[in-house]
């Protein structure tokens, strides 16, 4: 700080020529530095600086533009993680409020934490409902899984079809508008449709193209 405050008391030419004079010096030893480690107090001082340059991109030598702009959003998350950090450790309700929460989210297995922040109201706490999830949480145990996403669609591939839109553009940069339907379980291509203009009414054609062969068409669809 001390050299900076110096400094406005320097004439602009030889700031310049200095300037020019580290440049130099810089980029030697760039040749020889492939990875220069850099201290908390050097990230922000460059962070400040740069702030300070309008063109400051082109003045980064030993450290690229988007490492800065990363230090940066860094320093931006530690300063609002200091800002909203929590005044006191201390839990803000008390271990008989924890304890009721506790119990009434294991001996009521349909209440959700909505109803039980009503009956603590009833009894006059007033808890979030985000702090009774946050307790309901290692009481509430996994319920038991049914059949799986993938089991599904191994059983049941032969009989499920789907379909998908896609932009595509053709030799003269107009947009093309692609509906396709293809075979889960084959992945064979069942019907396919070009567009310039998709709309609900030309979906619907396409689905009653696509089940003309006996297929079950939905009522809405005839």
């Amino acid at each position: 700080m001390v050299g900076t405050l110096t400094d406005l008391a320097r004439s602009k030419s030889e700031l310049m020529a200095e300037n020019a004079l580290l440049r130099q010096q810089l980029i030697i030893l760039r040749r020889h530095v492939k990875r220069p480690s850099f201290a908390t107090t050097d990230r922000l001082l460059l962070v400040l600086l740069a702030r300070a340059v309008r063109t400051w991109k082109h003045a980064l030598l030993i450290v690229q533009p988007e490492t800065l702009l990363r230090w940066h959003r860094q320093g931006f998350k530690l300063y609002w993680k200091f800002k909203s950090r929590a005044a006191s450790a201390k839990p803000k309700i008390s271990a008989e409020a924890v304890a009721l929460i506790k119990e009434m989210a294991s001996n009521n297995r349909l209440w959700g934490a909505e109803r039980i922040r009503g009956e603590l109201l009833k009894l006059g706490i007033r808890v979030c409902k985000r702090t009774i999830q946050k307790y309901m949480r290692p009481v509430r145990t996994a319920r038991p899984r049914g059949q799986k996403w993938s089991t599904f669609l191994h059983t049941h591939a032969e009989q499920i079809w789907a379909c998908d839109c896609l932009s595509v553009t053709d030799l003269l940069f107009r947009s093309l508008f692609a509906f396709f339907i293809i075979e889960m379980k084959s992945r064979r291509v069942i019907h396919i449709g070009v567009t310039r203009c998709p709309t609900d009414a030309w979906t619907a054609q396409q689905l009653r193209e696509a089940t003309c062969d006996g297929y079950l068409v939905h009522p809405f669809l005839k």
